[in-house]
C-alpha cells in the first residue's frame, strides 16, 4: 500500500488542447497531457436526476474526470479538508490523486463524464466506507 498523504490541494485542473477548426473544434490528450498512463477509460452517461456517484478513494490509482458535455460537482476530501469543484468544460481535466475521498453530484441533463485512470479495475484498490477511509489518513 503506498503512503499516502494527498491533501485536497494535490487535486488540479488539467488543460485539454484543442485544435479549432471551422468543421468543428478537437481536443486532444495524449501521454504528456496527464501526469500518468492511463490503463482504463470509461464515463458515466444518463446519471438520474439527484443521483451520486463515487464515494471512493483510491489506494493506489489516479484519475482525470473531464464533463465531456453538461455539468457536474464533484467534492474532494483528503479527511481534513474538502472542495467543491463543477466541471462544465470539456478543455478542463480534474486530476484527483490516489488517497482522495470523491463524490460526484449535481449533474445536469445529458451530463457525460469522462473518467481517465491510472489502472485496471481492481476491488482491492478501492476504499468505499468512509470511515476505513478516514483511518487510512491518520
Amino acid at each position: 500500500m503506498t503512503e499516502d498523504k494527498t491533501t485536497v490541494k494535490d487535486v488540479t485542473f488539467l488543460d485539454i488542447p484543442k485544435i479549432i477548426d471551422p468543421r468543428g473544434n478537437l481536443a486532444v490528450i495524449e501521454q504528456q497531457t496527464i501526469p500518468f498512463s492511463h490503463k482504463r477509460v470509461y464515463y458515466l452517461f444518463d446519471v438520474p436526476e439527484g443521483a451520486k456517484r463515487g464515494g471512493h478513494s483510491h489506494i493506489e490509482q489516479s484519475e482525470v474526470l473531464i464533463a465531456l458535455n453538461g455539468s457536474f460537482t464533484v467534492i474532494v476530501d483528503d479527511g481534513e479538508d474538502k472542495k467543491r469543484v463543477t466541471l462544465d468544460n470539456p478543455l478542463k481535466g480534474l486530476l484527483i490523486p490516489n488517497g482522495i475521498w470523491r463524490e460526484l453530484e449535481d449533474f445536469t441533463k445529458g451530463s457525460v463524464c469522462l473518467v481517465l485512470a491510472s489502472d485496471i479495475f481492481e476491488e482491492a484498490d478501492y476504499i468505499r466506507e468512509y470511515t476505513d477511509f478516514k483511518s487510512s489518513k491518520s
